[in-house]
């Protein structure tokens, strides 16, 4: 069977199937009553206070939260029963590495267990269980439990599946031997946060993910990776029918279950095709969201002054003005060009 045939088929399948749930999920959201809650006058966004948050998005409030978990269990779900039911009908889930196990093992503890800690913290926060520190969470907890994992994470990829090192376009590939285990942890982490941080406007994170796994998709065939590449092929489908109801305005949103584990999944598939330089073009905006609002957090911690008017950048734009859909439409646009610009730089 044609492997790209196999995996529009796939995309396909996942997207009906999410398009079926999706409406009697956002029904179960509404009865749990897991929505958005009305916030104070100030809400911490990345450790910085900041009332633009509220100003611009009071009317979200009631908007469900947490459907980046039908995601996630849908993917989860078809994944596991896809490839053995490929190789039942004689098709090899052929992958870039000797184990395919193993490639599998990192791809599935990435997605759940950041889907996980992303759950705790979504309940945390909105049924009002010790309502304290940062997203239901303390700051400094949330940042140790994610490296922990990430440090699993990287372990794994530098043991089960022996990666080492770094391709740099135009430069070469260097071996960086244990190195690679730090370096993949910060990767994970920064990765998982920033797509946390920019899921704050309707439809922005969802979409700029969607066009980046489309990239990534791309690489993944190329390198005749099946594996990775029906992963992505079953996201990309359930992200499109979510982004139907993510959109402005939106009937549901991604909540930290979807936004941590969307994004250090995104990062792991980075570093399992080895284009990590790559990985960064394509989630420039992702970088960009995140890098804002730490540079604001330190430059108030020490300095007790402002960097941008508000944090992450998408809330400063907001505050010259723009329009959401405006925002986020054009941050679609950028999206396009970075992620052709991120495979160019993959491929030659």
């Amino acid at each position: 069977m044609n492997t790209l045939a196999l995996s529009l088929g796939l995309l396909i399948f996942s997207f009906i199937v999410v398009s079926i749930l999706i409406v009697p999920f956002i029904n179960i959201l509404y009865r749990l009553r897991f929505q958005r809650k009305k916030q104070d006058n100030t809400v911490d966004v990345f450790g910085a206070k900041t009332t633009v948050f509220n100003y611009f998005h009071k009317k979200k409030e009631g908007t469900p939260i947490g459907g980046g978990l039908l995601i996630i269990l849908v993917v989860a779900l078809l994944f596991a029963l896809v490839l053995p039911l490929l190789n039942i009908m004689g098709i090899n889930s052929f992958s870039a590495y000797e184990s395919l196990e193993s490639e599998v093992n990192v791809l599935f503890f990435t997605f759940l267990s950041f889907a996980i800690l992303g759950l705790y913290d979504d309940i945390k926060k909105f049924f009002g269980f010790e309502q304290a520190g940062f997203f239901g969470l303390r700051m400094k907890f949330k940042l140790m439990i994610q490296v922990l994992l990430a440090l699993i994470i990287a372990l794994m990829l530098y043991f089960n599946l022996g990666i080492s090192f770094l391709n740099i376009p135009f430069v070469g590939t260097f071996e960086i031997g244990w190195l690679y285990i730090p370096f993949a942890i910060f990767v994970i982490v920064s990765f998982a946060n920033a797509v946390n941080i920019t899921d704050g406007l309707d439809g922005l994170a969802s979409g700029i993910l969607m066009i980046s796994l489309f990239g990534l998709w791309f690489l993944s065939t190329s390198i005749l990776d099946l594996t990775i590449s029906i992963f992505i092929a079953l996201w990309i489908g359930a992200l499109v029918s979510f982004l139907y109801f993510n959109v402005y305005p939106a009937r549901i949103m991604l909540g930290d279950v979807g936004s941590l584990a969307f994004g250090a999944t995104l990062a792991v598939v980075g570093l399992l095709l080895g284009k990590v330089i790559a990985l960064l073009v394509i989630g420039f905006i992702f970088v960009l969201e995140a890098s804002s609002s730490l540079i604001q957090l330190l430059v108030k911690h020490f300095k007790n002054k402002k960097v941008f008017v508000a944090a992450p950048f998408h809330l400063t734009l907001q505050s010259f003005g723009w329009e959401e859909s405006k925002i986020v439409q054009r941050a679609w646009l950028v999206q396009i060009m970075l992620t052709l610009f991120g495979v160019w730089l993959a491929v030659i």
